[in-house]
Parts: structure tokens; C-alpha cells; sequence
């Protein structure tokens, strides 16, 4: 079984909760927020059955490596890779496609999901070397996307296109 990795903020954490809830190993909340916000979304986790633990901030903070985690931290399991790009294209006659060249800022990455996945783009496209991958700040800027559009790196870009 691989590393969790780590989640953190509403969106990012709730839509792994509603795609993948079997993938998440725990929750981390701040029991200080007792907002309609957290009441809400501590309702779906209880639902899912995923085990909740309160910590403070400062141990949010340390989990999520940011101050920006809303009081929500998750540890979950990486998700199996979507299909290879050519399995995805298949069947597809007019693929809507994101190709990034030299992304390497994870909040620019994360806004290029969030567009990507409101535009309906079937994926994005990167190169493996000089751009961002996936990581919890990617996740987190990306409201969600990241767990919901197919992101590729190749190794050759202009051979991909």
C-alpha cells in the first residue's frame, strides 16, 4: 500500500469524499469551527463512515504544510492513474485538451484545473520535466478539479501534440 497523501481545504476534501470516500484514511478537523460550513460537511463525513480526528491548528497547519487548510486536513490513498492519455482520446471525436508548457507555480496549476474542469476539458496536458505535478497546494487551489480532471505528464510534448 503506497503513502497517504494529504488534502486539505473544503472543496479538495469533499470531492475526494464524494468521488472516493473508500480512499481516505482519515480527516483532521479543527473542533474550534463550529460554523454551518463544518456542521454540513462533518455531517457527510460521518455519513461516509471515514474516521474523523479533531486537531488544533498549529497540527493542521504542520499536516497540511499551510496555514490555508479552512480547518479541514484529509490523509487519503492516491487514486489509480485515469486511463493513458490514447485510452482516454479513444472514442472521443472532439477531445477538448489543456496543454501547459513551463507551469511551475502550483497555484497557477491549481487555476488551470479549476478552468479546465468549468470549460469541460476531457484532460491537461504537461511536460514531466521544468512543470508542477499534482501535489495538497495543487489540490487545494484547484477546488476539486484535481481529483476530477485526468492530468497527464509526458515526457515529450511537442511528440504528444
Amino acid at each position: 500500500m503506497s503513502t497517504p497523501k494529504v488534502l486539505f481545504g473544503f472543496h479538495a476534501v469533499g470531492v475526494r469524499l464524494r468521488t472516493a470516500p473508500e480512499s481516505i484514511v482519515e480527516i483532521y478537523v479543527d473542533p474550534s469551527r463550529k460554523d454551518a460550513r463544518m456542521r454540513q460537511f462533518l455531517a457527510r463525513v460521518h455519513e461516509s463512515g471515514v474516521r474523523v480526528v479533531e486537531a488544533d491548528g498549529l497540527r493542521l497547519s504542520r499536516l497540511a504544510g499551510s496555514a490555508g487548510h479552512q480547518g479541514v486536513v484529509a490523509r487519503a490513498q492516491p487514486l489509480a492513474p485515469k486511463a493513458s492519455l490514447d485510452d482516454l482520446l479513444d472514442g472521443i471525436a472532439v477531445p477538448l485538451l489543456l496543454v501547459l508548457d513551463g507551469v511551475t507555480d502550483p497555484h497557477n496549476l491549481g487555476a488551470c484545473l479549476r478552468v479546465a474542469d468549468g470549460a469541460g476539458a476531457h484532460a491537461v496536458i504537461a511536460p514531466k520535466d521544468h512543470a508542477v505535478g499534482i501535489n495538497a497546494t495543487v489540490a487545494k487551489v484547484a477546488s476539486g478539479a484535481a481529483e476530477t480532471v485526468p492530468y497527464f505528464m509526458v515526457t515529450n510534448l511537442a511528440r504528444t501534440l
